[in-house]
């Protein structure tokens, strides 16, 4: 998860002024605690402990959730995140025309060109389910475009990105930010699933996600849907030297090899298919559904 120091952010930013919350990251980040667990390792009340643990919870850091133990329900807490990178000077957003040096678009998720999708599957926009779950006929009701969430077990999504290059240009990286998770009934938070990513026909990375997300409610996720509730929000950067995920190197697919030009047409598929080692589906959230107010951001630099 990329975030920007801004005031915005205090909730989170604030979680690392004390050594208490820095410690209980410290313990989580060998597994899964209870409150009383964490209160005897630092010495602390677990009223103390709770309200260290609220906070984190807030900021989206630490997920908890409720398990009967030997003396009553406990509460067991989870590293919700493997990293966190602060983000302390920004690149504005320059305008779409001929004469700048990148441009970027939102693409939504339900506004995809083509689908080829196997049960569990369905839609959903912020309002309401969109046609019969399970049904991959209505991947192409309508209503589609509207979808700001999408799920399916085995398949693929594409998508057609604007091409605004002109002339001779040539595209010298483009930068995909996406929240995503895998697909299992209900949710399953160990259901991996090899999720690879494609531009115009090209596989340039596979990502295994490690599970589908439930426990807890997702940030923007409307208070009626009782399914999967979030993804990991995941950077994909083809570039000359090759293409990376959140800054680790997937694969030599440089940019380059798929030679984005003026007039072509730019397509990107999201798919999960039944021959990979790891079938766990894909789970897709727009910006209104998920931990992160974005759609399919693409920036395309010459």
């Amino acid at each position: 998860m990329k975030l920007d120091v801004t005031t915005k952010n205090m909730n989170v930013l604030e979680c690392f002024s004390s050594e208490t919350r820095v410690r209980i990251i410290e313990l989580l980040n060998g597994g899964p605690y209870n409150i009383g667990e964490l209160a005897e390792a630092l010495g602390l009340s677990s009223a103390i402990i709770t309200k260290h643990i609220q906070k984190l919870e807030e900021a989206g850091i630490v997920s908890t959730e409720s398990m009967v133990g030997k003396r009553g329900t406990q509460k067991r807490c989870s590293l919700n995140m493997d990293e966190l990178v602060l983000v302390l000077r920004t690149a504005p957003v320059l305008e779409k025309s001929p004469d700048t040096t990148r441009y970027t678009v939102d693409i939504p998720v339900g506004q995809y060109i083509r689908y080829q999708v196997q049960p569990t599957c369905g839609l959903a926009s912020p309002e309401k389910r969109i046609g019969m779950m399970d049904d991959p006929r209505y991947f192409d009701d309508p209503e589609h475009t509207q979808a700001e969430h999408l799920w399916f077990a085995s398949g693929f999504v594409e998508y057609r990105i604007p091409n605004y290059l002109v002339g001779r240009a040539e595209a010298s990286s483009m930068t995909i930010s996406l929240e995503l998770c895998s697909e299992a009934p209900q949710y399953n938070e160990n259901w991996p699933s090899d999720i690879t990513f494609s531009v115009n026909d090209t596989d340039v990375a596979t990502w295994t996600c490690p599970g589908d997300f439930g426990s807890r409610r997702g940030v923007y996720t409307p208070s009626w849907w009782n399914d999967t509730q979030y993804g990991l929000q995941k950077t994909i950067s083809i570039t000359q030297e090759g293409t990376f995920i959140d800054g680790i190197r997937f694969s030599d697919v440089a940019i380059g090899q798929l030679g984005i030009r003026a007039g072509q047409e730019l397509r990107f598929r999201i798919a999960c298919p039944e021959t990979a080692a790891h079938c766990g589906g894909v789970s897709l959230f727009g910006k209104g559904f998920g931990n992160y107010p974005q759609d399919i951001r693409v920036t395309i630099a010459l």
